[in-house]
Formats: C-alpha cells, structure tokens, sequence
C-alpha cells in the first residue's frame, strides 16, 4: 500500500530534510517563513513532527542543554529511509502530472 502525506506533512518533511541536523520546531517555523513565505503556528509544526515520527519518517533525539536557550533542550529531528523513499515518490509523482499538462498559450 502506497502511502501519501498530506501538503502541510509534505512541507514539513521537506524542511526538515533541508535543515539537516539543526531541524526542531522554531528553526522549522522560520524556514518556512523565509523560503515560503508562509507562517505557520509553532504547536502545528509540533504535531505534525510527532505525527511524522509515529509513521517512522523521521527519528528524533534531544540535543543538549544551552544558556541561550535558557537551560531547555530542543528535540532534533531526522528523515528516515522511508521518509525520504515517500518524498522521493511524490517528487516522481508531481513531475508525472506535470508533464501530462499541455502547452498553453495565453494570449498576453
């Protein structure tokens, strides 16, 4: 059975595969804000780290204890095999449906 992430799940993902080893929460949220455009709400980026990890596309560990952060630990997330053959298969996909759209010409 194929599975299928939703849009925001997609996003998600994909932002933590560009982080690498610097994607928790808040560095999502302003990833998406400055390569998107988009802002999104730090307890939705949250949820769906955890929901993400439930279907093993991504692990997580806790990093260390800083000052700059007050004593508190970040949680630090990484794609999985899977998750990366998920968004591998849906980049295949969109380019699948892309190439079946015809040239359209508008007139300008």
């Amino acid at each position: 059975m194929k599975e299928y992430l939703g849009e925001f799940e997609e996003l998600i993902l994909t932002m933590v595969c560009i982080l690498r080893e610097e994607a928790y929460g808040n560095a999502i949220v302003t990833e998406v804000y400055e390569r998107v455009g988009r802002k999104v709400n730090l307890s939705a980026v949250h949820v769906t780290l955890y929901r993400l990890e439930d279907k093993q596309y991504l692990t997580s560990v806790m990093g260390g204890v800083t000052k700059t952060r007050g004593g508190r630990r970040k949680r630090l997330f990484t794609i999985t095999n899977t998750g990366l053959a998920v968004l591998q298969s849906m980049k295949a996909t969109r380019i699948n449906l892309w190439k079946l759209i015809p040239q359209l010409n508008y007139a300008q």
